[in-house]
């Protein structure tokens, strides 16, 4: 994953930052909180075992950002700075929604199972990215992985009910770390909960309403249809 910090300019001014290509997926690093532990709140469709893993691969990888907005209103507003090796983003909006972007980044790039589908869109991460955008750059990232499938000889899926498959095990998902999250003693802010309230409601709706939201999309391919045709 490409090196990415943070910055964060709060509402009372204070300024944190977050750099995210240190957090190295899947580090275990000492007094981790209880909330962390597989056995806590373990999601129901979970593949992995108490026996082998003490703590939860993707729980482990939010705590820094927990820590971080802990004591932090969901619907304060934020300055945040993205900084990478390419470029610079800069958005002012809801805590909520910085927690979103960094949520779905964390959690797709952590050691979890059910998130190995979405590793590439960790590796190209678009901060802020709209549910249109997001919606063409999970599909056209789940193709090309079928692509790459046909090109080793392997299965592949001829279409996208593999990827349907995924966001319905990644309901599950949301909702263990939902309980994960809500468990956390004398939490003073409603702000994380709320940011993965809104992963869910993506990953709720997508399955369902992946092919509508593709008709949206068409009318930018037209001209490529026209190409064809020619």
């Amino acid at each position: 994953m490409a090196n990415l910090i943070y910055h964060f300019q709060f509402p009372d001014g204070h300024e944190e930052s977050l750099p995210i290509g240190a957090l190295v997926a899947g580090e275990v690093g000492a007094d981790l909180p209880p909330w962390t532990r597989l056995e806590c709140e373990q999601c129901a469709n979970c593949p992995l075992s108490t026996a082998d893993t003490e703590y939860c691969p993707m729980a482990v990888r939010l705590v820094p950002l927990i820590e971080l907005f802990g004591k932090v209103r969901s619907y304060d507003e934020v300055t945040a700075r993205v900084d990478s090796d390419e470029r610079t983003v800069t958005k002012r909006t809801s805590v909520q929604r910085v927690l979103r972007s960094l949520m779905g980044l964390l959690s797709a790039s952590s050691d979890c199972p059910h998130v190995d589908f979405l590793k590439p869109m960790a590796h190209f991460h678009l901060p802020f990215s709209t549910t249109e955008e997001t919606v063409y750059r999970v599909v056209s990232t789940y193709l090309l992985a079928q692509y790459f499938l046909r090109q080793r000889g392997e299965p592949a899926d001829p279409g996208l009910d593999g990827l349907k498959s995924h966001y319905h095990g990644l309901q599950q998902v949301n909702a263990g770390m939902a309980k994960r999250l809500a468990a956390i003693e004398n939490q003073e802010s409603d702000s994380s909960v709320n940011a993965l309230v809104l992963l869910d409601v993506f990953a709720q709706s997508l399955p369902d309403s992946i092919d509508a939201q593709l008709e949206e999309l068409l009318p930018v391919f037209k001209k490529l249809s026209k190409a064809t045709e020619g």
